[in-house]
C-alpha cells in the first residue's frame, strides 16, 4: 500500500477557534505540525472511510504544499475521492456549495480569511461538515482533544499531484478530481439572481462599478461573473489576480484595508457602485459614491428587498444575526412578520437554523452576509444581490439606504477594533467588566441609565445546545447598547472589539456622521472599560 506511519509528538496549541486553526505560516511549517492537525481531523470523523472530501483554499502562501500533504494523508486514511479546485483555489462559499452539490462527507478549507498572507503572514485550516457549514463545537472539540493526544499520523508515499490542470488522477486507491473552481458557483448565482436585469444595467452605459478582489481568491470568480457573464466593462475588477501574499496588502474589505477602492469611490469621478471581498471570499464591503454601507444595514436592506431577486421571490422564512450586529434587521423582520434570531458570532451558529428552514438570510457585522444557498457567508453573492436591487430599483446606493432609514429608522452603529493587544491585558479587561456588573446595573451616564449588563449566552432553538461567554453586553434604558468581545480570528495577541449602537427614528437626524452621532456612547464605553488604562491603547486600529 506504500503507506507510512510516522511517529510524532502532540502539539497542545491546536485548538480551533470560530474559523478553524489559525497560526503564523512559520508555525504550520514546524515538523509534523500540519500533519498532526490533519490527522486529528481524520481521526475525529466517524464514517470518513470510503467517502468524498472537497479541498481548496484562498491561494495564500503555503496553500499548495498543504494541499499536497492533505491529499497524501487522505489516501492513507481511507478517503475514496477528493475534489480539489484548480491551482488549489476554492473560495469558502464555493467549497460549501461543492460539498452540498456533490453530497460530500465534508471539506477542508485552507485559509486565514482576511488575515495577511506571505511567508511571514498567517495560514489557517478548518473543517466543514456535510451540510457545507463550519464544524460545530462538538466536532472542533473532538479534533482538539485528539490533537493533544496524537502520537502518530499516516501518509501515503506518493509524488505530488498536478493541481493546475482539470482532470482525474489518484493516489493509491483514492481518486482525485481537479475541478474548475468557478463554473459551478457561477451557475448557482445565475439561478438566484436576475442576470438579464443586471446585464441590462451594465450595458445601459449609465452605470459603472469597481470590484476590488484584493489579489485574493474571488478575482477569477468576479472576472467570470461580472465581466464575462454580466457584461461589465473590462477593468471593472481590480486586483483580480490571486497572489500568495495578496500583493503585500491586507485582504480585509473595510475602510482601512481597502484604501485603493475607497479612494476610487470617494474620487471626483467615482463609479456608481463599489464592492470588495476578503481573502477567502466570504466577506464583503458595499460602497456607493462617497457612501459606505455598514454590514448591519446591508443585511437589513437585503432582507427588506429580498423578493426582488428570483431566488428569494417567495419571501423569507426568517432572518438571523450575530449578537454584536446591529438590530436594524430586527425591525425589518418585525415588519415582515417573520422570525429573527440573535446568535453568537460564528457562522456555524446559523447552520442549524438554515437546515431547519427557520431562516433564509443571515449576517454578521464583520462584513459577512449569506443565505440558505450555502452554509457559509458569501461575499460575491452579497454583491450580486445588491446589483439585482440596483438593477430593479434604479436608484443610487445612497438613495436606497436613506429611503430604508426613512421607513425603519437608523441604527447608528460602529465597531472599534484594537488589534494585537496584549492577550493577558485584554482578558483581564473582560474579566473586570464582568466583575463590575453589580455596580453598573442602574448606573446613570448623562440621560442614559444602564438597564442590563450580561455575558451573552445562547441556547440553540434546534438542538438545544448552549453556548456561554459570547460577549459582554451593556444595555441602556433608551435602547442604546455597548458590546465588548475578544475576537478569535487573529494570530498575534488579542483583538478587542467594541461595538456601539444607538437607534434614531427621526429622519431629520439620519445624515449625521456616525462617529459624531455616537461620540457620547464611545466615550462612555472607554470610561466603563478603562480601556486606555488597561490596554495602553488610545485609539482603535480599525474603525468600521
Amino acid at each position: 500500500m506504500n503507506i507510512r506511519t510516522v511517529a510524532t509528538k502532540a502539539y497542545t496549541d491546536q485548538k480551533p477557534g470560530t474559523s478553524g486553526l489559525r497560526k503564523k505560516v512559520t508555525i504550520f511549517q514546524q515538523p509534523h505540525y500540519l500533519e498532526n492537525f490533519v490527522q486529528a481531523i481524520f481521526d475525529s470523523l466517524v464514517g470518513l472511510q470510503g467517502k468524498t472530501l472537497v479541498v481548496g483554499g484562498d491561494g495564500r502562501y503555503y496553500n499548495r504544499p498543504a494541499i499536497q500533504t492533505i491529499l497524501k494523508m487522505a489516501a492513507a486514511n481511507g478517503v475514496k475521492r477528493v475534489l480539489v479546485g484548480r491551482a488549489g483555489l476554492l473560495s469558502t462559499p464555493a467549497v460549501s456549495h461543492l460539498i452540498r452539490k456533490q453530497r460530500a462527507f465534508g471539506g477542508i478549507i485552507l485559509s486565514a480569511s482576511h488575515n495577511p498572507g506571505g511567508p511571514d503572514g498567517d495560514f489557517g485550516i478548518k473543517y466543514n461538515i456535510t451540510n457545507g457549514g463550519p464544524a460545530p463545537e462538538s466536532v472542533t472539540s473532538a479534533i482538539y482533544q485528539r490533537a493533544c493526544k496524537l502520537s502518530l499520523y499516516r501518509i501515503h508515499n506518493a509524488p505530488d499531484i498536478d493541481l493546475d490542470n482539470i482532470g482525474h488522477s489518484g493516489i493509491g486507491d483514492m481518486e482525485i478530481e481537479i475541478v474548475d473552481p468557478v463554473t459551478q458557483y457561477a451557475q448557482l448565482m445565475e439561478r438566484l439572481f436576475d442576470f438579464n436585469a443586471i446585464r441590462t444595467l451594465f450595458t445601459s452605459g449609465l452605470f459603472t462599478m469597481r470590484y476590488d478582489a484584493m489579489h485574493a481568491v474571488t478575482g477569477p470568480y468576479a472576472i467570470e461573473i461580472l465581466e464575462n457573464r454580466l457584461g461589465a466593462a473590462q477593468g471593472t475588477v481590480i486586483n483580480g489576480r490571486p497572489l500568495e501574499d495578496f500583493g503585500g496588502g491586507h485582504p480585509d474589505p473595510n475602510l482601512t484595508y481597502a484604501p485603493e477602492l475607497v479612494a476610487i469611490m470617494n474620487g471626483a469621478r467615482a463609479p456608481d457602485f463599489g464592492a470588495a471581498a476578503d481573502g477567502d471570499g466570504d466577506r464583503n464591503m458595499i460602497l456607493g459614491r462617497n457612501f459606505f454601507v455598514t454590514p448591519s444595514d446591508s443585511l437589513a436592506i437585503l432582507a427588506a428587498n429580498a423578493t426582488i431577486a428570483p431566488g428569494y421571490a417567495t419571501g423569507l422564512a426568517g432572518v438571523a444575526r450575530s449578537m454584536p450586529t446591529s438590530a436594524a434587521v430586527d425591525r425589518v423582520a418585525k415588519e415582515l412578520g417573520i422570525e429573527c434570531f440573535e446568535t453568537p458570532t460564528g457562522w456555524k451558529f446559523f447552520g442549524n437554523l438554515l437546515d431547519a428552514g427557520r431562516v433564509t438570510l443571515c449576517g454578521e457585522e464583520s462584513f459577512g452576509t449569506g443565505s440558505n444557498h450555502v452554509r457559509e457567508k458569501d461575499g460575491l453573492w452579497a454583491v450580486l444581490f445588491w446589483l439585482n436591487i440596483l438593477a430593479v430599483r434604479r436608484q443610487s446606493v445612497e438613495q436606497i439606504v436613506q429611503r430604508h432609514w426613512a421607513v425603519y429608522g437608523r441604527n447608528f452603529y460602529t465597531r472599534h477594533d484594537y488589534e494585537s493587544v496584549d492577550a493577558t491585558a485584554a482578558t483581564q479587561l473582560m474579566d473586570r467588566l464582568r466583575e463590575d456588573f453589580p455596580d453598573l446595573r442602574g448606573r446613570k451616564f448623562g440621560h442614559r441609565q444602564v438597564l442590563f449588563c450580561d455575558d451573552f449566552s445562547y441556547t440553540d432553538p434546534v438542538d438545544r445546545s448552549v453556548s456561554t461567554g459570547q460577549g459582554v453586553r451593556i444595555g441602556f434604558d433608551n435602547g442604546d447598547r455597548i458590546v465588548f468581545r475578544l475576537s478569535g480570528t487573529g494570530t498575534e495577541g488579542a483583538t478587542l472589539r467594541v461595538y456601539i449602537e444607538s437607534y434614531e427614528p427621526d429622519a431629520a437626524k439620519h445624515r449625521q456622521e456616525t462617529q459624531q452621532a455616537l461620540a457620547d456612547l464611545i466615550s462612555i464605553a472607554r470610561d466603563i472599560s478603562r480601556l486606555t488604562e488597561r490596554t495602553g491603547r488610545d485609539t482603535p486600529t480599525v474603525i468600521t
